[in-house]
């Protein structure tokens, strides 16, 4: 199989490196975390014999460089990101979306704001803790995961949002978030082993930039309601209890759209990468 074809899309304050693989209307992949392009490959191979694939790195992520690398991060622009992109691969005609996480919230505001622009949109877990019962308690854990970054370094910082994202009412601590805390993979193939030392890299920005104002994003219940014909929820089949699978299943329960799940759990494009792209295709088909 050949590798994408690449390019750069000049946006306000950066420039977006992308990859488009396949023929076919067009399927938009966004991805989350301190991932980018590379990190859905798996499913962007499998899908490309039905779509044009195309994805890439978020704004400050990998190889989309900002003008100001010290520039705060919102979820409006970079919704217009997503939304240039959709312009410069399919002008006029709307297209599928697949958003991950935080890229799902990116994926929220795109389809509230740009609705003709999105036919379907599948949100895979989007962490928008407002939509939670206890949504006090977990802005009050999106600000800890900050202010540990600033106050004590990253690995405390990411201790901290990992045990944060555990099952509801799981044990949580000293003790819980070094049990949480990310091992580093070991003998990794060499393709694998350059993204797992990109995402490290992103992570500091990931952190401090995208979690404070990524989380505790307001979606437009109202406008998603009017479009939730067009929405799918999707949890992880093995995330259930975690933060990310409530939010995703709040939102789905409170804007009436179908809730799906997916094979594996959060990380489930990169673990179950051929199932999880089969699911989509079936969401996409529905």
């Amino acid at each position: 199989m050949t590798g994408p074809t690449t390019g750069s899309l000049r946006v306000n304050g950066a420039t977006l490196h992308y990859e488009v693989r396949g023929r076919g209307p067009l399927l938009l992949l966004i991805p989350g975390g301190a991932g980018g392009a590379a990190s859905l490959a798996g499913i962007a191979d499998g899908l490309a014999a039905e779509y044009t694939v195309a994805s890439y790195d978020p704004r400050g992520m990998s190889r989309s460089t900002l003008d100001d690398p010290e520039a705060e991060q919102h979820v409006a622009e970079h919704a217009d990101d997503a939304y240039r992109m959709l312009e410069l691969l399919s002008p006029g005609e709307p297209a599928r979306v697949l958003g991950i996480s935080s890229g799902a919230i990116t994926a929220l505001h795109l389809l509230t704001t740009h609705p003709g622009r999105v036919e379907r949109l599948v949100a895979h877990e989007p962490p928008v803790v407002g939509v939670l019962p206890d949504a006090a308690e977990q802005r009050a854990f999106v600000a800890r995961v900050r202010e540990t970054f600033r106050t004590e370094g990253l690995m405390p910082a990411m201790a901290v949002f990992a045990a944060g994202l555990k099952k509801h009412g799981a044990a949580t601590g000293p003790e819980a978030e070094a049990e949480s805390a990310p091992e580093p993979e070991l003998r990794l193939p060499p393709q694998a082993a350059a993204r797992a030392e990109q995402t490290m890299a992103n992570l500091p920005y990931f952190v401090e930039r995208v979690v404070p104002d990524f989380m505790t994003y307001a979606p437009d219940l109202h406008r998603l309601q009017t479009l939730s014909d067009r929405l799918v929820l999707a949890c992880g089949q093995d995330s259930r209890g975690e933060l990310p699978y409530r939010t995703a299943a709040s939102l789905a329960e409170r804007t009436g759209a179908e809730l799906l799940h997916f094979p594996g759990g959060h990380t489930g494009t990169t673990t179950h990468s051929a199932e999880f792209g089969e699911a989509l295709g079936k969401a996409f088909r529905a």
